[in-house]
């Protein structure tokens, strides 16, 4: 297994990623002392890393293939564990009993802040079943996905701010206006795919940033709307601590429902349509299905659920502009569905709690956060590219009887 030829290779690699980590890890730049400090013991510590981490995972890989090699395939199901407990109604249900009654105690057992942080992993965990329905289940590649968080945050905050409408009054409005602008975005991309499509979509998400923060008449231009009301609850008056919450409470209500309802669209005929398109969609047109129509209404679910969590990002913040919209949170949100996996409801939940709660817990490490956000994005798409919990695609046997 190992091999002088994958010595050479894991060497190589090793000291390819000392030389693309050495401004960050070995160059250290004080500019109150104008000196530049070396330090090379990094270089080091990186190039033994990721020679070890290298080596372990080509031993797991041998040693897979190995058990693969001595099994025949015809052996056992071929279901992952996880795959396993979402197949068995009991274990299932057990299992999500008891992450039901854990989120419910959540915030008697935590702090504030970590309610707050949990509140945003939450409302990720939406944006990332909202971008599933257009990514991993269409197969569209939309880079612009903020631009619908953007739309459903300034309804509220504008709404809010001119004529005084409150949350509950706004919160399907927003949801409304970002399907709207989802099917706005939709009618001019009907016939681009692949990069041609992720271009647009890249477009139009600045286009909306950059509207957003000059015009200043309408939008309040980078200052940004401040003074936003929180959720209410029948006119109470609630302290900060209570409206946190209240939201966290509403987010947990909120993810339930859209995964119940993107569950069901995926069991559906239009989701069945949806995967079809995304497979092969000369064949998808050719069986019958309207693919304008199957496209325009993804595009417009997916944005529908985004404006929903724009009006809850503007409701918990209370203050909002347009450096919140960045091209970087439409990447955080796809890397959500790509690390958990495309199409996957269970995984597109797992990789939001991974991608959102780890930065927080590892502030430590802020200095090198992006170097491992891009590094395990890498490794996923090297050694898993499925994602952590890839969807077991329905296949039919006919048996003679």
């Amino acid at each position: 297994m190992f091999s002088i030829k994958e010595i050479k290779k894991t060497a190589l690699i090793s000291l390819w990623f000392v030389f693309l980590t050495f401004p960050i890890m070995v160059i250290k730049v004080d500019p109150i002392e104008r000196i530049v400090q070396w330090r090379w013991e990094n270089a080091f510590y990186v190039a033994i890393g990721i020679f070890l981490v290298r080596s372990l995972i080509e031993f797991f890989k041998y040693r897979k293939e190995k058990r693969v090699s001595n099994k025949e395939a015809t052996e056992g199901d071929g279901l992952s564990p996880i795959h396993r407990i979402i197949a068995n109604p009991k274990q299932r249900n057990i299992l999500v009993a008891v992450v039901f009654v854990a989120a419910l105690i959540y915030p008697f057992i935590f702090d504030t802040y970590q309610t707050n942080i949990m509140i945003t992993a939450l409302m990720y965990v939406v944006l990332g079943l909202g971008l599933n329905i257009v990514v991993g289940m269409a197969g569209l590649l939309d880079l612009g996905f903020v631009a619908f968080y953007a739309v459903g945050a300034y309804s509220y905050a504008l709404l809010n701010h001119h004529f005084g409408l409150g949350f509950w009054a706004v919160l399907p409005i927003g949801g409304c206006l970002a399907a709207l602008a989802g099917i706005i975005l939709g009618f001019p991309v009907l016939r681009l795919r692949g990069d041609y499509l992720a271009i647009v979509t890249l477009g139009f998400g600045e286009i909306i940033r950059l509207v957003l923060e000059n015009w200043n008449e309408f939008s309040m231009g980078p200052s940004g709307i401040s003074n936003i009301s929180r959720p209410g609850f029948f006119g109470i008056e609630m302290s900060l601590e209570h409206s946190i919450l209240y939201l966290y409470y509403i987010m947990i209500l909120f993810m339930i429902i859209t995964i119940f309802i993107v569950n069901r669209l995926q069991d559906s005929r239009l989701g069945r349509a949806w995967i079809a398109l995304r497979e092969d969609e000369i064949a998808c047109q050719a069986m019958g299905i309207d693919k304008r129509k199957t496209k325009l209404v993804a595009f417009s679910l997916g944005a529908f659920w985004a404006g929903f969590v724009g009006v809850i990002f503007a409701a918990k913040t209370t203050f909002i502009n347009p450096a919140s919209f960045t091209f970087l949170e439409s990447a955080i949100i796809l890397s959500i569905v790509v690390l958990g996996g495309m199409g996957s409801i269970v995984g597109v939940i797992l990789g939001a709690l991974i991608l959102i709660l780890m930065p927080e817990y590892l502030r430590a490490l802020s200095e090198y956060r992006m170097l491992a956000f891009g590094g395990i994005l890498v490794a996923m798409m090297v050694f898993r590219p499925q994602g952590l919990i890839a969807t077991i695609r329905r296949t039919y046997k006919f048996e003679k009887k």
